[in-house]
């Protein structure tokens, strides 16, 4: 009896341990599904609604600011770790966050526009030196949902008329200072 009762303690020892691998499991979904934001992993590399070839950029206010938006009214966004020659999103990351792909033009919008060349070696579309993305959360124009995220080891801004990426409105997730 003594002696069951010493392997009853034992395997009870740590009941935490239990818990450490959902835990862990669930940690690590989360952070595949891009922070906070719950998208899934598996999400299509489009999100239908990523700026085609040769389209037209706009602007649309959103939370009171100017944005970019692509030809469909979706939110472009710019990606802190980017520069204006590199993307710096790719895999996962360009999953969940669609580069503009090939040339765009903005009629009547101030600012440069121009293409990058990505790892995979097609081209991605620039605003006054930020590569272009939109977000797979945005599921209908007009939405930001991505403006202020940390996600993929940078935080992720709106792109605003002035070139400049727009801080978020109110958003825990930012850190002062992002984009360029």
């Amino acid at each position: 009896m003594l002696r069951s009762l010493a392997r009853l303690k034992a395997r009870n020892r740590h009941p935490w341990m239990l818990l450490a691998f959902p835990a862990a499991a669930a940690a690590a979904a989360l952070v595949a599904g891009c922070s906070s934001s719950g998208i899934s992993s598996g999400g299509s590399s489009g999100g239908g609604h990523s700026a085609p070839a040769t389209s037209d950029l706009k602007t649309v206010k959103i939370g009171g600011a100017t944005v970019l938006t692509n030809s469909e009214g979706f939110t472009l966004y710019s990606f802190g770790l980017d520069t204006p020659t590199r993307s710096n999103c790719n895999g996962q990351c360009a999953t969940n966050w669609p580069p503009v792909k090939g040339a765009v033009t903005a009629p009547g919008v101030k600012g440069t526009v121009g293409t990058i060349k990505r790892s995979d070696g097609s081209r991605q579309a620039t605003f006054d030196g930020h590569p272009l993305y939109t977000f797979v959360a945005d599921t209908s124009p007009g939405q930001a949902k991505g403006n202020g995220l940390r996600a993929f080891g940078g935080v992720w801004r709106e792109d605003t008329t002035s070139g400049r990426a727009a801080a978020p409105a109110s958003s825990p997730a930012s850190s002062g200072g992002g984009g360029y």
